[in-house]
Parts: structure tokens; sequence; C-alpha cells
């Protein structure tokens, strides 16, 4: 599995309303997208810098993995996101190396993509998302 370039950076915060307008105001970004994943309890709202995506995630209930995230840790830097192809051949490679898989299959995400995490205990700590966008 080869990532063909850094899909986005996720970010997680505690209102999103108010870290759109700091993106917006401080950097001269314009939000481009805000849109709600109901199965991973989360708010996104994108931003493009350059080739890359900034990803601002609200969690939407107490139980979603961001608001875990932001309790233990605070607002920050929560996951990097890989563009690769062959989603699916590529989690079962991780696998197959030992790494933990937090989705041993992929699921839509945010922009239609398809999505798999990688456990940040098997990835130097770093929680690592793959993505693949399918063609119809």
């Amino acid at each position: 599995m080869k990532p063909s370039h850094i899909e986005h950076i996720g970010i997680a915060v505690s209102d999103l309303g108010r870290s759109v307008e700091l993106y917006e105001k401080v950097f001269g970004l314009k939000c481009y997208n805000i849109e709600e994943v109901t199965d991973q309890k989360v708010r996104t709202a994108f931003f493009m810098v350059g080739q890359t995506k900034i990803e601002l995630l609200e969690a939407t209930s107490p139980e979603s993995p961001v608001a875990k995230f932001i309790e233990k840790k605070g607002e920050g830097i929560h996951h990097i996101a890989f563009a690769v192809t062959g989603l699916e051949d590529g989690l079962k490679h991780a696998d197959n190396l030992g790494i933990k898989l937090i989705d041993s299959n992929p699921r839509k995400g945010a922009e239609g993509l398809d999505i798999a995490f990688l456990h940040p205990g098997s990835t130097g700590g770093v929680l690592i998302e793959l993505c693949e966008h399918k063609t119809k």
C-alpha cells in the first residue's frame, strides 16, 4: 500500500463554528464543506491548503471518539489521512504485518470517501486514516 498524498489532517475542536471563523479570519481560508457523519457522531468542516485539506471535527455526542479524544487530550491534531487505492487490500496487508486495525473493512466517511483507521498503538502513537475515492 503506497499513499498517493496526504488527503487531510483531522483536527478535533470543541466548537465548529468558532473554529471555522478562526481559520477563515486568521488564515484567509474558505470553508468549502460542512457535513455531519452520523455513524461517527461528528460534524466536519473542510478547508483546502494547497493540495491538502484540513478537516475540523466536532463531536455530536459525548460517546463520539472525537469527544473522548478532547476529554482525554484536549483540542488538537486528531489524525492524519492518506489517500490510497485498493483500500481493502491495504487493510489486509496491514493486518498481515501485525498492525492493529480499528476498521477491518472500509466504511463511508465524509465527502463520500471510503475510509478505515489504523490503531495508533501500532503506528507510533498516530491515528492514521486511509481514504479511497471510489468512482462509480
